[in-house]
């Protein structure tokens, strides 16, 4: 487990350490996207690390609705999206499938709930507004706070201070600040997944995987993973951060996750290749 501490520049991971990863979890906003997108390269270097033999699992607060086009043509395992509560991957046939980690009573009941929280947060906070992405949500609710508007750390904390006395979790990423009812969060919908999918128990090879994120809401996977990287652009949150990544890159945004696949990539060539047992 990761303590709090110096981030060390990326080109300090020993070889031997990247030489054994199997799997990428990753954040997607300011992870992989660049200015709102994800560039080509960024696929390309999502591709290159499925090629090398290695699971690639993106891990987002972003709706399972936003999320379905990536999903289908993105070359990675799964998409977890809402925060750990539904996952998106295709099947034998290349048909997409939606995974819950609640049933669908449960989730009725609290997207009922969560609808009129995030109608409180509207009308008592000012300038406050739901994500665009909203329609496409089904687990949680976000409110807008550097996306496509700006609001002020207070209003930040006072939109959380809402969720909470509501009884939701709540998180904040780089853009949105994100409610919902349950247990799930980025790590149990990492565990889940992984499980799910691949029949395998991520804490018993925490030393062959790798968190890859940017902001607050990816503190808990920062805390977990042996192997942790922020992108440069973390350093915004640095101060906030009760927990750090072990490594920082360089470049921020896509740049930075480029180079996280390059140095792992680049480790296995040095070692003669091979399929890291997938």
């Amino acid at each position: 487990m990761a303590a709090a501490g110096t981030m060390q520049p990326l080109d300090e991971w020993p070889a031997a350490e990247r030489s054994r990863i199997r799997g990428v979890l990753t954040d997607i906003d300011d992870t992989l996207t660049t200015e709102g997108s994800v560039p080509a390269e960024v696929v390309d270097a999502l591709g290159a690390l499925r090629a090398a033999g290695l699971h690639v699992i993106p891990i987002t607060g972003r709706p399972v609705g936003w999320s379905e086009p990536f999903a289908r043509s993105w070359p990675v395992d799964a998409i977890v999206a809402e925060n750990g509560a539904v996952a998106l991957t295709r099947d034998a046939t290349g048909d997409l499938r939606k995974l819950y980690v609640q049933d669908e009573a449960t989730r009725q009941a609290n997207f009922a709930r969560m609808q009129q929280v995030a109608q409180r947060i509207v009308r008592e906070i000012p300038r406050a507004t739901v994500s665009r992405d909203s329609g496409g949500r089904e687990t949680d609710i976000a409110i807008d706070h550097s996306e496509f508007v700006h609001l002020p750390q207070a209003c930040i904390d006072e939109i959380v201070a809402v969720m909470r006395a509501e009884g939701m979790n709540a998180t904040v990423s780089s853009i949105h600040v994100n409610g919902w009812y349950g247990n799930h969060n980025k790590l149990s919908g990492a565990r889940w997944i992984v499980r799910t999918l691949l029949g395998r128990d991520l804490d018993v090879e925490l030393d062959r995987w790798v968190y890859v994120g940017d902001s607050t809401n990816d503190v808990l996977m920062f805390q977990h993973f042996i192997h942790s990287a922020g992108v440069a652009n973390i350093r915004r949150f640095e101060h906030q951060l009760a927990y750090k990544p072990k490594y920082v890159t360089q470049g921020e945004r896509g740049v930075g996750f480029i180079e996280v696949a390059r140095a792992i990539i680049s480790s296995r060539h040095s070692r003669g290749g091979g399929n890291p047992g997938r």
